[in-house]
């Protein structure tokens, strides 16, 4: 390629890439063996009429191949052994294609990504990637496999210390193993830099966690982990809201103030109790003693004015 076109396929790439971008919206898609999975792939500020979507197909430690491609609302198909396993579709008014795998097997187990290409092939954008996972036909997904969270407030010594504050939030108990955390402030789109700890597999499940630390002025701002999984209910991004930490701090004192008050009227309560319990079976105990010396003396004086009789 020449200089002048390498120039002219570096403004045509970049601009390209500010203007238009392709969204799959499934991180995962899982599918038991023998059906079929579907896999979209949604175009943003493009000419989705007259675009070429190619799709690829990347297997664990194999190079990324092309499967098939569509450039009208007619379905493209591809047979593989005479029979149709692969349909790649156009919906404009929508702006999305899909691509249709048919009769799964283990083999196609795979990332599957959606790309765009110009007529000039010089220009070609591709999507996320969505990760097919093929389940054996015994395995039940009927139940709850979205992640479960726990939050993690930071440390007052944290925060006196080092005058940061961290977040934690640790999500367990999801399957499959592909997800996505971000962190934002609660009014704000800009993704934040956040840590992110190994995925961990726990029996048939598995777990993960990420952590935010925030400084200065951010530290009076109330922030969300934004958690995107494939069970999540209704197909909604989780938002997992922190309370800012200065607010947060202030109410968990508050709270282990009145933990501590709580705990010593308790106190003060149970040894009034066994205060005035004790006086209680004193009197009582009193009582009995007077009550049955009134009786001996009364025996007593009885059998005393027997005798003199």
């Amino acid at each position: 390629m020449s200089s002048l076109k390498a120039v002219i396929f570096s403004f045509f790439w970049a601009f390209s890439l500010g203007q238009m971008s392709l969204e799959q919206p499934e991180k995962s898609v899982s599918m038991t063996l023998e059906k079929s999975a579907t896999i979209s792939c949604k175009m943003h500020n493009g000419d989705f009429y007259n675009a070429y979507i190619h799709w690829y197909r990347q297997k664990r430690n194999k190079n990324m191949e092309r499967l098939i491609y569509v450039s009208t609302t007619t379905p493209a198909n591809r047979h593989i052994d005479g029979k149709s396993k692969l349909v790649a579709s156009k919906n404009t008014q929508t702006s999305t294609a899909t691509l249709i795998i048919k009769s799964l097997e283990k083999e196609d187990e795979a990332t599957y990504y959606c790309a765009y290409c110009d007529s000039t092939g010089w220009i070609k954008i591709f999507g996320e990637g969505t990760k097919l996972i093929v389940i054996p036909r015994d395995k039940n997904l009927d139940g709850d496999f979205s992640p479960k969270p726990t939050v993690f407030l930071p440390s007052p010594a944290e925060i006196s210390l080092h005058k940061t504050g961290t977040y934690l939030c640790l999500l367990e108990k999801f399957f499959p193993d592909v997800i996505k955390i971000d962190w934002k402030e609660e009014n704000g789109d800009t993704m934040l830099d956040s840590q992110q700890g190994d995925i961990m597999k726990t029996g048939d499940t598995y777990m993960k966690f990420s952590w935010l630390t925030v400084t200065g002025q951010a530290m009076g701002k109330k922030h969300k982990c934004i958690v995107k999984h494939e069970f999540n209910k209704r197909g909604i991004d989780q938002e997992i809201l922190f309370p800012s930490i200065r607010n947060g701090i202030l109410s968990r004192k508050m709270t282990v103030c009145f933990r501590i008050q709580y705990e010593e009227l308790q106190l003060l309560f149970t040894i009034n109790s066994a205060y005035y319990t004790y006086i209680f079976l004193l009197f009582k105990s009193t009582l009995y003693l007077a009550i049955v010396t009134f009786c001996l003396f009364r025996t007593t004086a009885m059998c005393g004015n027997g005798k003199n009789s």
